[in-house]
């Protein structure tokens, strides 16, 4: 299947027939769920992926991904704890299904105490809010899970699992995407977070270097590390090397330690420009909102701060198509 750079939607866990209509609304084609709630405390079944499957094939839309298996899937993986074998054998199972379900995308990260964001939301134009985080709020925050985990173990877990999982994902013909620690601090609840610099994702992608492992390019995340210009870079060098599986369109105002998230066309990146410059490195997956601002009156999924995204990013879309011939 030959498709270009695209819009979809995510971030929601369970499919129901008003969110198929309203991606169909919007224009979209393409969709990922994030942490989709199915049956099983630590792997998922066949079945239940090919039902997902099939709703979206009926819907006339293409599910491209699942981001992100719940955290207790894998968590003794991530912090190299007893049981952790275990975990991997039920994550090979859940690729291989994933696989035979002809879902052809794993996103992942490798955050075992999961996003941080402090209380109390920015407030935007006209009222509407978005998440922040300030460091200094959670400078002295205990450990998450009871001691210090040091980045060489971090990354010495990651390498006992990606060198036993990639091998089955690429079997199983199911890319895996890998998502930046967010906030991208080098530490936080005693967790060391090894993909928050551009050396961190460099150092994954060379080591595990395979048609079947790149990023789920987080936008926001690269731009709390350093702004537009580290922005353009990281599209520049990955984009460039074909790593680039899919993408969420997302910004903030400000960089770490401190940030809030905002409208998409307020904040550190020029959106134009980035996706001009994913076109130009030629990147020919999907795009997704991910977070967006709360609109007042808005939904616990934010529709219309969804709605308001995805209008500008097609606008976006359409001028850069018409100014550049897609690349050979």
């Amino acid at each position: 299947m030959n498709l270009e750079m695209r819009i979809g939607l995510g971030q929601f866990n369970v499919l129901t027939d008003e969110k198929l209509a309203y991606i169909k609304q919007l224009g979209a084609d393409d969709f990922l769920m994030n942490t989709p709630k199915l049956p099983g405390d630590k792997r998922w079944e066949l079945e239940d992926l090919v039902d997902l499957k099939k709703r979206a094939d009926k819907a006339e839309l293409r599910l491209m991904a699942l981001e992100n298996v719940p955290i207790p899937f894998y968590d003794k993986a991530m912090l190299g704890l007893p049981g952790r074998d275990e975990q991997i054998e039920h994550m090979k199972y859940t690729i291989r299904n994933m696989g035979k379900a002809g879902i052809p995308i794993l996103g992942y990260h490798w955050i075992p105490s999961s996003v941080w964001r402090t209380p109390d939301p920015a407030v935007l134009r006209g009222g509407a809010t978005a998440t922040r985080f300030d460091f200094e709020a959670h400078r002295d925050a205990e450990p998450t899970h009871g001691r210090i985990f040091t980045a060489d173990e971090m990354w010495d877990n990651y390498h006992y699992y990606m060198s036993r999982i990639l091998p089955v994902a690429e079997e199983s013909n199911v890319r895996l995407a890998l998502h930046p620690d967010d906030p991208p601090i080098p530490m936080l609840g005693g967790v060391a977070r090894i993909f928050s610099s551009f050396e961190g994702f460099k150092r994954a992608m060379d080591t595990f270097d395979s048609p079947y492992h790149g990023l789920d390019f987080c936008m926001g995340c690269w731009s709390e590390m350093g702004g537009h210009d580290y922005v353009i870079k990281a599209i520049r060098h990955f984009g460039g090397a074909g790593k680039i599986i899919y993408v969420h369109f997302r910004d903030v105002q400000g960089n770490v330690p401190c940030f809030n998230e905002c409208f998409i066309n307020e904040g550190n990146v020029e959106p134009y420009e980035v996706m001009r410059t994913l076109k130009e490195v030629g990147f020919t997956g999907f795009m997704i909102t991910d977070h967006v601002p709360r609109f007042v009156d808005d939904t616990d999924w934010h529709h219309r701060g969804r709605a308001y995204a995805i209008g500008y990013m097609t606008a976006m879309l359409e001028m850069v198509n018409k100014q550049q011939p897609v690349p050979a």
